[in-house]
């Protein structure tokens, strides 16, 4: 992460690393050791003004009993909606935004689906505690939930339980192409 160009993160990760640590009873000291990074890391952080790699959030988070989304989300953020740079490359364009997480227990699959005009999925509840996240690359989506219908356009994303009667549908004219990944 740099810090100049991802303040919405670094103010989430500082938020979240002193409240986990305080919840948690542990100084940071104690926070640096478990986690393998400094205490001069540990209280940049918590200062809003450490440069740490993913991987080190990684310990940090796993040292805190917490996840790695739990430490860069904002406090409020819904899981299915998260938005969140995380990290920013050398080269301009180079990003990576944590867009939704789901709890996951089992396994993930990785699905790459193409719908061509006029195709519907039509799916059966999967068991409690299943989820999907869509990121349409190509076309339009529209997924069908209990709650509604939306309309996915290229770049969009959707999390939701799969513990539902759902349905995807191409209304439109071109090919639709989504990544969709099934957590258990």
């Amino acid at each position: 992460m740099q810090a100049e160009e991802t303040p919405g993160v670094l103010t989430n990760v500082s938020e979240n690393v002193r409240r986990f640590r305080t919840a948690a009873g542990l100084s940071q000291v104690a926070l640096a050791d478990r986690a393998g990074v400094s205490r001069r890391t540990v209280v940049k952080l918590e200062a809003g003004e450490a440069n740490i790699s993913l991987t080190g959030l990684d310990h940090l988070a796993d040292a805190l009993g917490v996840t790695f989304v739990d430490l860069v989300a904002a406090p409020a953020a819904p899981r299915a909606d998260i938005r969140e740079v995380a990290w920013r490359g050398e080269r301009k364009g180079s990003l990576a935004v944590l867009l939704a997480s789901v709890p996951a227990s089992r396994e993930a699959q990785l699905w790459a689906w193409t719908l061509e005009p006029g195709e519907r999925y039509d799916a059966e509840p999967d068991p409690v505690g299943w989820s999907e996240m869509l990121l349409v690359s190509e076309g339009a989506l529209r997924v069908e939930l209990e709650s509604g219908a939306t309309e996915l356009r290229p770049g969009e994303h959707l999390a939701f339980p799969s513990s539902q009667i759902y349905a995807y549908a191409n209304t439109g004219h071109t090919r639709a192409r989504f990544v969709r990944v099934v957590v258990s």
